[in-house]
């Protein structure tokens, strides 16, 4: 019993080992990686790095200051370091970000599975209300329902640590951008449901319940971890744009809502480049880092993408 453990760990470790070889051997995925890395550090830490978040009550700067020795990246329209805000803005970018993908991935692997693993009528339903959020647009939907959600939950209140426009934000993201991982996902379920070991399984008496959690599923995690990467640069736009048309919370600032400040405090017209340019760059460099890592996982786990590095 112990040498087939052995064995078995054995093979695994191989696998891994194999797997790390041929996904850092893509250029794209080091520089998405070392990117990706100093960027949680930044969203993990910004208390240690730049202080605590400034307000207009303890700013130190005059008004959209330009870069200088004291404000690496100059100053917004009252005063505060930009440096601070954008390194404080990471964290709420990243975290909306990251858990909006995390729903989108549970309800497209969810709805896709389903679909395609028992077909009939339940595929021809699940894949029309696919379809629905396929057109289902992000921008309207949040207008729609941040100002119901607000008055109801009250502007002082929070939800799981967020404000309530935020956690809107946050849930609008994760439910409309479900549909294209749930088409992917059934279209590999309909393929490995008619594979041996599935057939194997049946015969052993699995549930069908117990086939899709232990047997298709751990097939799909490679497909599900490469379009999950994708997933978040386009959260991570999304949450800019939304927080740009002044969905977000200057009270827990993110990138997007940084642009919108700077939108409204004329920085464009007066010149103030390093106002609107910090957080622009910021989301730029995330999002091409999360798509640079989900396509080397997509060369790494499929073979007829994969090329030599």
């Amino acid at each position: 019993m112990s040498e087939s453990i052995i064995r078995y760990s054995g093979r695994q470790a191989r696998a891994i080992k194999t797997f790390l070889g041929r996904f850092l051997g893509y250029g794209g995925a080091q520089v998405g990686l070392v990117c990706l890395a100093f960027f949680i550090v930044v969203a993990a830490v910004p208390d240690i790095l730049v202080g605590p978040l400034q307000t207009a009550i303890n700013a130190t700067g005059e008004f959209l200051a330009p870069p200088s020795s004291q404000h690496v990246l100059g100053t917004d329209e009252v005063g505060r370091d930009v440096l601070n805000l954008v390194v404080h803005g990471a964290r709420i970018s990243l975290t909306i970000a990251l858990l909006a993908t995390v729903i989108s991935l549970v309800v497209g692997t969810t709805i896709g599975m389903t679909a395609g693993y028992y077909g009939g009528v339940v595929d021809v339903w699940l894949m029309r209300f696919t379809d629905f959020f396929f057109v289902m647009p992000s921008f309207v939907l949040a207008l729609v329902i941040t100002p119901v959600v607000v008055e109801v939950i009250g502007r002082g209140q929070e939800i799981l640590g967020f404000r309530p426009s935020l956690f809107v934000i946050l849930v609008v993201i994760g439910m409309t951008s479900w549909a294209f991982v749930a088409r992917i996902v059934r279209s590999q379920t309909l393929s490995l449901k008619e594979r041996t070991f599935i057939d194997r399984a049946r015969v052993v008496g699995s549930s069908n319940f117990s086939i899709m959690v232990r047997h298709i599923l751990p097939n799909l995690v490679p497909q599900i971890a490469a379009n999950g990467a994708l997933v978040v640069a386009g959260a991570i736009f999304v949450e800019t744009s939304l927080s740009f048309l002044g969905l977000g919370d200057p009270l827990q600032p993110s990138w997007g809502t940084l642009l919108s400040l700077a939108q409204r405090a004329g920085a464009a017209s007066a010149g103030a480049w390093w106002y609107l340019g910090a957080p622009g760059a910021c989301v730029l460099t995330v999002s091409l880092s999360f798509v640079l890592i989900g396509n080397a996982l997509d060369d790494t786990f499929n073979p007829r993408r994969r090329v030599i590095p």
